[in-house]
């Protein structure tokens, strides 16, 4: 019998009742990096390994740390015997969320109940790739499954979008996000907005690393070009990338050697707003950090910028990559509702390359009614459960649904 129960995580009354008024509503991921061309080709994933381990760092860095070879890793080893690593590994991971997400992943997909260990390596890897053989287990498949509405990928400014283009008609929105290498904006970045617009593109993404003059120029004059076309801006702020160079160049990018940074914002972040809104041309605008020092750097400066009619004009994203976990969602969380108004809060996306981390969602949502039902019970809120639910699902799902126009 799972560990996972209908009140995983809910530590309360209200929490249950919120929990349970949430829990089925649709999925807006506003911010992913799913593979477009997987899901046009509605992708038949060949076993286990390919669909929980392939492309996954978050899982490859703890391997590592549990001291499983790289062999067994991104190396040549047989993609079963990667298996067995990676369900070794997975005991040793009490307090990480990757130990709820797999097994709710397990659960939820593939109905499978027993926690994934060595010694249920091999059963586990049969029924996963049992089902697998299934057509309702391919990549389109399992976004319905998921009750996913809008999927937003990640996308460079000359793709093609053709995958976009052919998905028109599936019974989810996927929909292109505008991510420019800010060290290289080419003169031709207003026609290639001008594409993205025309094939559905309602937001753009920059991985903010560093924030001096030359990026602050750049951000600005972006702004204003999303602005015109009625996009929102998301800034992912804070991330130390690429720290071991030997496994750098022997394995590329985004193969689980980075890092949270700790340089200073306030300023930089403030500039870019505040020269935007002083042009009328600061568009609606999300704000990630990745180092929790900054929490409350961003939990303030949204309220230097709020205005224009628009709810939550200036969001505070989620708690994102190191801080996609209990504590740091909740941080987050808090920061918000102290300084701001999380009733207006766009909540969760997965920022994820995986087709089965749609629980991630469930995750959040458990955390989040927690976290509003330990209020009211300790007598900090009233149990008035209208407010409750239109508040919970709102930050689910209605505030993102109307933020973005999708």
């Amino acid at each position: 019998m799972s560990f996972i129960k209908d009140d995983f995580m809910l530590k309360n009354e209200t929490a249950k009742e919120l929990y349970s008024a949430v829990k089925d509503l649709p999925i807006i991921d506003y911010h992913c990096h799913l593979v477009p061309k997987m899901i046009a080709d509605n992708h038949k994933f060949k076993n286990a390994f390919e669909l929980f381990l392939g492309g996954d760092h978050y899982k490859w860095r703890q391997m590592r740390t549990n001291g499983v070879d790289e062999r067994f890793i991104t190396g040549d080893a047989d993609e079963y015997d990667k298996w067995v690593e990676f369900a070794k590994t997975m005991p040793m991971l009490i307090g990480n969320p990757l130990y709820h997400w797999t097994h709710l992943e397990l659960k939820r997909y593939f109905g499978i109940e027993e926690e994934l260990s060595e010694k249920t390596a091999k059963d586990i890897w049969d029924k996963v790739n049992d089902c697998l053989k299934k057509d309702e287990f391919r990549a389109q498949e399992l976004i319905k499954k998921s009750n996913v509405e809008v999927i937003c990928t990640t996308d460079n400014p000359y793709d093609n979008l053709e995958y976009h283009k052919a998905l028109k008609g599936f019974s989810a929105k996927i929909l292109p996000t505008f991510r420019p290498d800010l060290s290289d904006i080419k003169s031709d970045i207003t026609e290639r907005m001008d594409y993205f617009n025309e094939n559905g593109c309602r937001l753009s993404d920059h991985a903010v690393d560093v924030l001096d003059d030359d990026m602050i120029d750049k951000l600005v004059f972006l702004g204003e070009e999303y602005a015109k076309r009625g996009w929102t801006m998301q800034l992912h702020i804070g991330a130390l990338r690429n720290n071991n160079t030997k496994m750098f160049e022997r394995l590329g990018a985004d193969t689980g050697f980075d890092s949270i940074n700790d340089f200073q914002i306030a300023e930089g972040i403030s500039k870019v707003l505040n020269a935007l809104e002083s042009k009328d041309m600061l568009p609606k605008t999300i704000l990630y950090t990745l180092n929790p020092k900054d929490n409350y750097v961003l939990g303030t400066m949204l309220g230097n910028f709020q205005g224009g009619g628009i709810p939550g004009k200036i969001q505070f994203g989620s708690g994102w990559w190191f801080n996609d976990q209990r504590d740091g969602m909740e941080s987050q969380m808090r920061a918000l509702s102290n300084l701001g108004m999380i009733s207006r809060f766009v909540g969760m996306l997965t920022d994820s390359r995986s087709f089965v981390s749609y629980p991630r969602h469930e995750y959040f949502r458990r955390i989040l009614c927690n976290l509003l039902g330990k209020w009211v019970e300790e007598g900090e809120y009233p149990k008035d459960m209208d407010t409750l639910v239109k508040i919970a699902s709102g930050i689910c799902y209605y505030n993102a649904k109307e933020y973005f126009k999708f």
